[in-house]
């Protein structure tokens, strides 16, 4: 996955350069990222890897009135400061299960990774896309594949939208980049893992769990999608569109 414009980029300083640009690093520092973090593990001796919370790339307020600024901190602090929390807590019982040899409880500590880890992704996706200098529509290339792939940015629009308020329980809107079909197409995930495609890079999430909007609107969820539109980063959304598609994830499938 050589750098498009550098041939001779080193396989790992591409891949970073991609999750930076997709904005994964700042949330899943797991990589070899320049946000990850090492400590020791005295029992096995060896390095271990953990996930931190990024920090909001504005203030908790910065996004009212779409937003208001007791839900992005509960938001942030709590609820995704949660998912880290466990996605770390399931690593380390993982790895007491390689130091015993007992998995007994493999599957359930497997889900619950899962679970919890793509909860931080999909956050740190999230924080990113918003901004309060946010809406309008995008622009330049990235407008050209919308208008592509979905016909328009209305067309575009509508189907996002229709999915982020059809999710069934909790979960999230998704335009995600799938790179077997080499086009952005929009999808639903319940919870935060499941029905995703997998090996798709995220471009654009809503959240559309009870504790993203519950004390604003209430159970009026579509309201909430409908104000998102506002604070959408298109700058953000473009970029990880650029990164995404000069990846070569899977080369021919």
């Amino acid at each position: 996955m050589n750098d498009e414009n550098n041939p001779t980029l080193p396989l790992a300083a591409s891949r970073r350069s991609f999750l930076q640009a997709t904005g994964l690093s700042a949330g899943l520092v797991a990589v070899s990222t320049p946000t990850a973090i090492a400590s020791t593990n005295d029992e096995a001796n060896k390095p271990t890897m953990t996930y931190e919370l990024p920090p909001l790339p504005y203030e908790y307020d910065a996004l009212e009135p779409s937003i208001d600024a007791r839900i992005m901190k509960l938001h942030h602090d709590k609820h995704h400061q949660g998912y880290v929390d466990g996605a770390n807590a399931a690593l380390e019982k993982l790895s007491e299960m390689r130091q015993s040899g007992n998995f007994s409880d493999v599957k359930a500590v497997k889900r619950d990774l899962s679970f919890n880890l793509s909860g931080h992704v999909n956050h740190s996706v999230f924080w990113q896309n918003m901004s309060p200098n946010g809406g309008g529509e995008p622009s330049g290339e990235f407008a050209d594949a919308i208008d592509q792939h979905f016909g328009s940015f209305d067309g575009f629009k509508q189907d996002f939208s229709a999915a982020a308020k059809s999710v069934e329980g909790s979960g999230w809107g998704m335009l995600v980049y799938d790179h077997v079909a080499d086009k952005p197409i929009v999808i639903q995930a319940e919870n935060h893992n499941d029905i995703a495609v997998q090996g798709s890079t995220s471009l654009l999430v809503l959240d559309v769990w009870e504790h993203a909007y519950y004390l604003q609107y209430e159970n009026e969820r579509g309201k909430y999608v409908d104000n998102f539109w506002n604070v959408v980063d298109w700058n953000d959304v473009a970029n990880r569109y650029e990164a995404a598609r000069n990846a070569n994830v899977f080369g021919e499938c």
